[in-house]
């Protein structure tokens, strides 16, 4: 392979990453909202299933409706498993939304810091 080449396929692989990064910062926003929903509708679903679970009547309806009471037992058991999951995965997904932004930032200085050396090395006016 040809040096032009290979300098060619560096470059094209540098866009590529760079393009990368700039979609993931513009979805960035949806993320962090995915996670503070973890953080909010998950304790509160979990919440509401618990009052509902330790209600005065709740049991009432256990003994009087045995097949909705079941059914009722079952689906709260379930929402209080999936907002635990969620809240969870809300907790990872913002600690790793916050770890990549410091990493992109350090890569963003880095990068600037090497233009800039090379600019001023060469003599090149930077844009």
């Amino acid at each position: 392979m040809s040096e032009d080449k290979i300098q060619s396929s560096r470059f094209d692989v540098l866009d590529l990453m760079d393009s990368f990064i700039k979609k993931i910062l513009e979805i960035r926003r949806t993320l962090l909202g995915v996670s503070i929903s973890g953080f909010i509708l998950a304790p509160f679903a979990i919440g509401l299933s618990i009052f509902l679970i330790t209600h005065q009547h709740f049991f009432i309806v256990l003994e009087r409706e045995y097949d909705f009471g079941i059914a009722l037992s079952i689906l709260l058991g379930v929402v209080i498993a999936i907002s635990v999951g969620w809240m969870i995965t809300g907790f990872k997904q913002y600690k790793t939304l916050k770890s990549w932004n410091k990493k992109y930032q350090e890569y963003q200085q880095q990068k600037d810091d090497i233009d800039k050396k090379i600019a001023s090395q060469y003599g090149l006016d930077q844009d």
